[in-house]
């Protein structure tokens, strides 16, 4: 029965497409990565010897294999624990976005009408305004900037594409026989979107939300390169700003952190990727 289903269809498919694989094996790696620092990372931030100055701009060598920075920082190491901030707020952005937009994805798709229309002409308003320029206005106003407000910032202001997927969906779903029926036996609203519509949505939200995590990853790290990231927060765009200034003379604190930045979002765009050609299943009959 299960190698009749759809989750075996879906899987045969995945494990077909090379580029899927790649990008589960960056993606997974990354994550085991950040979950393993302690334990992978030459030094930790909580060691007395996390900032040596006497050991600043040593290049690549056995000893410090990506060489140290500008404070005698092992480049290494900071990559490795700079990782986990970056997925965690990453997923923390996708995570208030996705809400929000089942939220009102979900009513203007499945009311329709006037509600539909005002719904979506604010979306598209939002939509108008370059995503990059509002998040550099939002954050600015404030003061004092913390990782958990960048997060609420980000999630706040990146809903307008994740809602656009749920409405076009739900405008599909809702005329379908089940939706129908549930109606015809007097199912309420609320539970005819929680129990019949949202989870023949998750492909799709699963997808959108796959490759959103990239571009996050990119947008956070661009306002710490800025400087309006977390400058308590061990950041890559962080170093990569620390390292702007030493580029000739010290190549290797902004090159390789650029590197991970690239490795990272390339792993969660070819899983999305994957995800969205293995989930387009198509049935003949």
């Amino acid at each position: 029965m299960f190698r009749s289903g759809r989750a075996y269809i879906v899987w045969m498919k995945f494990r077909r497409n090379r580029v899927s694989i790649i990008g589960a094996f960056i993606v997974i790696s990354v994550i085991l990565m950040a979950l393993l620092a302690p334990l992978l990372s030459p030094y930790s931030p909580a060691q007395e010897g996390w900032i040596d100055p006497p050991r600043k701009f040593l290049p690549p060598s056995n000893k410090h294999l990506l060489g140290t920075d500008h404070l005698g920082r092992d480049v290494l190491s900071y990559i490795i624990w700079g990782s986990r901030p970056s997925i965690l707020a990453a997923v923390g952005v996708v995570a208030i976005e996705t809400a929000i937009a089942l939220v009102i994805g979900s009513i203007a798709g499945y009311y329709g009408g006037i509600i539909d229309n005002v719904l979506m002409r604010f979306t598209d308003l939002i939509l108008t305004i370059p995503n990059l320029i509002l998040l550099i206005v939002a954050v600015s106003m404030f003061k004092v900037r913390s990782m958990v407000t960048i997060v609420i910032v980000m999630g706040f202001l990146w809903w307008p594409w994740m809602t656009r997927v749920i409405r076009s969906q739900f405008l599909s779903l809702r005329e379908s026989m089940y939706v129908e029926a549930a109606k015809s036996m007097g199912a309420s609203d609320l539970h005819i979107i929680l129990h019949h519509i949202i989870p023949n949505c998750i492909s799709p939200i699963i997808v959108t939300a796959t490759i959103d995590i990239a571009a996050a990853i990119l947008s956070l790290t661009t306002l710490s390169f800025l400087g309006l990231g977390d400058p308590r927060m061990i950041n890559w765009g962080t170093l990569i700003n620390d390292g702007r200034r030493y580029l000739r003379s010290a190549w290797w604190i902004t090159t390789f952190p650029g590197i991970a930045i690239f490795i990272t979002t390339l792993g969660f765009n070819l899983l999305g990727d994957g995800l969205r050609d293995a989930f387009d299943i198509k049935i003949r009959g």
